[in-house]
C-alpha cells in the first residue's frame, strides 16, 4: 500500500526587531536627547517659574511636552529615515546651508558647554566642599574619559541612561518628601490660574533649542538605526525622549511646588538647592548636588557629541570623532577655569543663536518630508505628521523672533 509523504511544514516568517545592540542605542539615544535638555540651566529655569506661576506653571509644562512631541516626531521621522544628519540634508536642499547650520550650532554648544562645566563644579563644590574650578575640571576629565575609550559609543550609551535614571529617581523622592498639591496642579495643568506665554515659549526653546533638536536623532543613525523599516522604533523613541524630559519637569515642578506651597520663601541666588534643602534637610541638599552634577555631566557629553556630529560625516573615524569631541571639551573647560563662568554677553549671543537654529534647522527637516522623498527612500510621509510640525514650525518662528531682542541687547 503505497504511503503518502508528509506535507513539509510551512516555516512561517518571524518577525524582524531590531537587535540588541539597536535597543541599547535606542535607549541610549532617548536617553540622550532628554538629559541634554535637562542641564543647569532647566533646573534654574524650572525653580524660578515655579516660583512665579506656583500651580498654573502645569500648565505652561503641558504645553511645552506636546509642543516638543510635535517637533521631535518630525525630527528623528526624517533624519532617521534618511540615514542624514540635519546638516547633510541642509547641504542637499541648499548648498551651503548645512554648514551655515553647524557653525551656529558649535558656536551655541561651545558656550552653554562652558556654563555646563560650570553647574559640575557647583555640584562638587554642594557634594564635597571642593573648589567649583576643581569640581568643575575633575568632571571635565571624566567626560574626556568616556570618549576615549575603546568603546565610547556604548560607554555614553550607558551613563546618560545611569544618569538619567538617577535623577529621576532622586527628584521623585524629593517631589514625596515635600508633599505638594497634587489636585491643584492636576486642575491648573487642564484649566490653569494664569498663563504666560513669554515662560512657554522659553521653556519650549529651552527643551528643544539649538544642538538638543538633533542629539538623540544623530546618535540613532550613527548607532546604524535608521531607514524606512525601523520607522516604528524611530517614533517610538522620539516620543519616549520627550516624554523622560518631560517627567524629570513634572517631577521638579512638584518637589519645587510642595517648598513653595508649604509657605518656604525662596529667596537665595541657588534657590534650587535652597528648596531641595527645605522639603529634606541636609540629605535633601546632597541629593541636590547630585541632581545637578548628573544634569550638567550629562549636558557637557550631550553637546559635546552633537556639535562634533555637526562637522563630521559618517565616514569619519570613530577615533577621530572621538578626538575632536575631546577637544571640544577641553576648550570648553579651559575657558571655564580662566572665567569661571560663561560671559552674561556670550550667553545672551549663544541663546539667541539657538533660538534662530530651531526655525531654520526645522524647516529644513519640513522640506524633506514634503518635497524630497527621493532621500527617504520612498517612503510616504503622513501628512497628518507634515501639518503638526507646520504648526509647531510657525510657532518656532515666533521663538527665533524674541531671540532677537536677546541680540538687541548687546547693541543697547
Amino acid at each position: 500500500m503505497a504511503t503518502t509523504a508528509a506535507a513539509p511544514k510551512v516555516q512561517r516568517p518571524k518577525k524582524t526587531r531590531p537587535k540588541n545592540k539597536h535597543r541599547s542605542a535606542l535607549l541610549g539615544a532617548m536617553f540622550l536627547m532628554a538629559t541634554s535638555a535637562v542641564g543647569p540651566g532647566f533646573i534654574i529655569q524650572t525653580t524660578t517659574f515655579t516660583v512665579q506661576l506656583g500651580a498654573a506653571f502645569a500648565f505652561a509644562i503641558v504645553v511645552s511636552i506636546l509642543v516638543d512631541i510635535a517637533v521631535q516626531l518630525n525630527v528623528w521621522r526624517v533624519i532617521g529615515v534618511s540615514g542624514k544628519r540635519a546638516q547633510e540634508l541642509a547641504n542637499t536642499v541648499l548648498p551651503g546651508a548645512g554648514w551655515f547650520l553647524a557653525v551656529l550650532i558649535c558656536l551655541g554648544g561651545l558656550v552653554f558647554n562652558i556654563g555646563n562645566i560650570a553647574g559640575t563644579g557647583l555640584a562638587t563644590n554642594v557634594l564635597f566642599g571642593v573648589d567649583a574650578k576643581v569640581g568643575g575640571v575633575i568632571s571635565a576629565v571624566i567626560a574626556i574619559a568616556i570618549f576615549l575609550s575603546k568603546r565610547a559609543g556604548l560607554a555614553l550609551d550607558k551613563i546618560v541612561v545611569i544618569l538619567g535614571a538617577v535623577m529621576i529617581l532622586l527628584i521623585a523622592y524629593v517631589a514625596i518628601v515635600s508633599q505638594p498639591p497634587l489636585g491643584l496642579a492636576l486642575k491648573n495643568a487642564v484649566i490653569p490660574d494664569n498663563v504666560d506665554f513669554l515662560i512657554i515659549t522659553t521653556l519650549i526653546g529651552g527643551t528643544i533649542g539649538g544642538y538638543i533638536t538633533y542629539a538623540g536623532a544623530h546618535r540613532m543613525i550613527d548607532a546604524g538605526v535608521s531607514g524606512p523599516d525601523n520607522v516604528k522604533e524611530i517614533t517610538r523613541s522620539s516620543v519616549l525622549g520627550i516624554i523622560i524630559t518631560g517627567v524629570i519637569r513634572v517631577l521638579l515642578f512638584l518637589a519645587i511646588l510642595g517648598v513653595v506651597a508649604g509657605g518656604v520663601a525662596l529667596t537665595s541666588d541657588n534657590m534650587p538647592a535652597e528648596a531641595f534643602q527645605a522639603a529634606a534637610g541636609e540629605v535633601g541638599l546632597k541629593l541636590f548636588g547630585i541632581v545637578l552634577w548628573a544634569a550638567s555631566i550629562t549636558s557637557v557629553i550631550g553637546a559635546a557629541y552633537t556639535s562634533i556630529s555637526f562637522v563630521t560625516t559618517a565616514k569619519t573615524k570613530p577615533r577621530t570623532r572621538s578626538i575632536a569631541t575631546v577637544v571640544f571639551i577641553a576648550v570648553s573647560t579651559v575657558v571655564f577655569t580662566l572665567l569661571g563662568q560663561a560671559p552674561a554677553t556670550l550667553l545672551i549671543m549663544a541663546g539667541a543663536i539657538n533660538g534662530l537654529i530651531l526655525p531654520v534647522g526645522f524647516a529644513v527637516i519640513l522640506w524633506v518630508a514634503w518635497r524630497r522623498r527621493d532621500l527617504l527612500g520612498g517612503y510616504v510621509y503622513p501628512r497628518v505628521l507634515l501639518y503638526i510640525g507646520l504648526a509647531a514650525w510657525l510657532l518656532t518662528l515666533f521663538l527665533g523672533y524674541k531671540s532677537l531682542s536677546g541680540l538687541a541687547l548687546l547693541w543697547a
